[in-house]
């Protein structure tokens, strides 16, 4: 046993170092590794933590195969199997996973995986909120029995449910099947909050085996580039341009993206809701960004949502989020667990060049909570600095005056580490990377939400109760206005996108003294952003200045 903890500590060690020597080493710890049993919990976990390090970082084909070997055998360990019950929401192939599960990513689980997902009855604080819809859940010909038997709620669905169904699968669908409008469904089962018990099985999302396989292989037999890099020269270094994958290969990586997501108990929207036929890859220098669209009932009016999963031999080491408009983004990044003390800031600095040179944004922003408002990890860490020292800045001027007297206190004092309290205000507000000058048309700036606000003047002026009658009128007023559009041969997504811009379009008070060719453009913009790839409506949106000028307008007047 002390070989073995030698061993393991030896290759924690080691992880962070490549060449020859270090390989060596490696290659013994993983061949007594392979074999030997743990003596408890932590020391699986730590185990199964470096060879996930490996598998994104190995230094060679060999020790890639021994970690590839281990990983697709882990659940089978036999010290495992004696702890799995220590070792619930790892996301360990083999071991539950205790999570209430928001609406899209609880259907996608009760769709893939129905025997293995239930309902955790002991810690569900709701039931007696569900248990007042318990005759809706039933057919109207079973509602005169549902009040004959004194039954708890787990019992009255297990009866009501199919014998090759479980408690959840049931409820999931039922409610899904009553509430055909799909943002008031949501709504409703993200308010029960109910708690599930994702079991393991065959194919059930797990870290230990995600991975997606078409992605080259890279060696690293350099050292980790953990300097900080010069952001200025990896933002306008050149990249590669993102290709569409096909359906099949969007589904993979819908796939992978959720399950990275189910595994570490977390949600992303662009995630839950992302449309398997916009979704692209993008090879980096060793990483692949994988990109994801939203389908297109759920994509903003004015911005672009995309999600990103970060790739490294195939492994999803980061994750984020980027909404964008105005040549202008709000990034939401994280680095997973496992992976943080790599590559960190260099990843990271890629996804900027991406954001730039794939989205044509020149204003980057990031906002309190990745900072660290209400976000205790964040805040501890000093994440404000790692943006700061990537040249991310306040707009605030009190919060720049503090930025500069801590700074000074660290040129004074080097070892001096701004408080929790200093950390809290400069967290407070947005933080900016302009690669050109300062402007105020940018998100986190511009109040978009004004839009929203004006639309409801217009609608409620004009229509009142029935926004329905308002949709339809304004649409054929919107055809009208910008020359016309033929929609026989436009997409459902398409046609959604025309009905939610009609009312922007009757706000546009001087379009119709626009340049023909400028409504057209207005056209097929509208078009874009129910189309395949909402990268397209962004770049049109972002060079048509008439209409940035006119949503401009209305956001601010």
């Amino acid at each position: 046993m002390a070989n073995t903890l030698f061993c393991l500590r030896q290759l924690e060690s080691l992880k962070f170092e490549f060449g020859p020597p270090a390989a060596g080493q490696k290659k013994a710890c993983l061949q007594l590794l392979k074999r030997a049993e743990l003596k408890n919990a932590n020391q699986i976990l730590r185990l199964h933590e470096v060879l996930c390090f490996m598998q994104a970082w190995p230094d060679d084909e060999e020790i890639l195969t021994s970690v590839e070997a281990m990983l697709a055998h882990f659940e089978r360990r036999r010290d495992l199997r004696q702890h799995a019950d220590e070792m619930v929401n790892s996301g360990i192939a083999g071991t539950f996973i205790h999570f209430s599960f928001y609406a899209g990513m609880a259907k996608w689980l009760a769709a893939g995986w129905p025997t293995q997902i239930q309902i955790d009855w002991e810690v569900f604080e709701k039931t007696a909120s569900l248990e007042r819809y318990l005759s809706q859940l039933a057919s109207y010909a079973e509602t005169a029995g549902l009040e004959s038997l004194d039954l708890e709620l787990p019992a009255w669905i297990n009866r009501l449910k199919g014998p090759g169904e479980t408690d959840a699968v049931f409820i999931i669908q039922r409610l899904a099947a009553l509430i055909r409008n799909e943002f008031l469904h949501e709504q409703f089962y993200d308010e029960l909050d109910i708690p599930l018990i994702l079991a393991p099985g065959p194919g059930v999302p797990n870290r230990t085996r995600a991975k997606y396989d078409p992605s080259p292989v890279v060696c690293q037999t350099m050292p980790l580039m953990r300097a900080r890099p010069v952001v200025e020269q990896e933002i306008y270094r050149p990249m590669a341009r993102p290709q569409l994958v096909s359906r099949a290969e969007g589904v993979r990586l819908v796939d992978l993206a959720r399950a990275a997501m189910v595994t570490r108990q977390r949600d992303l929207d662009a995630f839950a809701y992302a449309d398997v036929h916009d979704v692209s890859l993008l090879d980096d220098d060793g990483l692949q960004f994988v990109l994801y669209g939203v389908v297109p009932q759920r994509r903003f009016l004015l911005e672009c949502l995309y999600g990103f999963l970060v790739l490294k031999n195939g492994v999803p080491i980061s994750y984020g989020a980027i909404t964008s408009l105005f040549g202008s983004a709000e990034v939401a990044y994280t680095i997973f667990d496992t992976f943080r003390g790599g590559e960190s800031a260099r990843i990271f600095v890629r996804v900027l060049a991406m954001v730039h040179q794939v989205f044509g944004c020149d204003t980057i922003m990031i906002d309190p909570y990745q900072l660290g408002a209400e976000n205790q990890d964040a805040l501890k860490s000093g994440a404000w600095w790692f943006y700061q020292k990537l040249g991310f800045r306040p707009r605030d001027k009190k919060l720049l005056q503090l930025m500069k007297r801590e700074l000074s206190r660290m040129k004074r004092r080097p070892r001096h580490r701004s408080s929790l309290a200093v950390l809290k205000q400069l967290a407070s507000e947005n933080v900016y990377l302009n690669l050109n000058q300062d402007r105020d048309d940018v998100l986190g700036v511009l109040e978009l939400d004004q839009v929203g606000l004006k639309i409801t003047d217009l609608l409620a002026g004009r229509f009142g109760a029935d926004r329905e009658q308002g949709e339809k009128v304004l649409s054929a007023e919107a055809a009208e206005r910008l020359g016309g559009a033929d929609f026989q041969d436009w997409s459902a997504g398409e046609k959604l996108a025309w009905r939610r811009w009609a009312p922007l379009v009757a706000l546009l008070d001087d379009v119709l003294r626009w340049p023909v060719n400028d409504r057209k453009a207005v056209v097929q913009l509208i078009r874009a952003k129910g189309a395949r790839q909402e990268l397209d409506y962004l770049h049109r949106f972002d060079g048509l200045p008439r209409l940035r000028q006119a949503v401009w307008k209305i956001a601010t007047n």
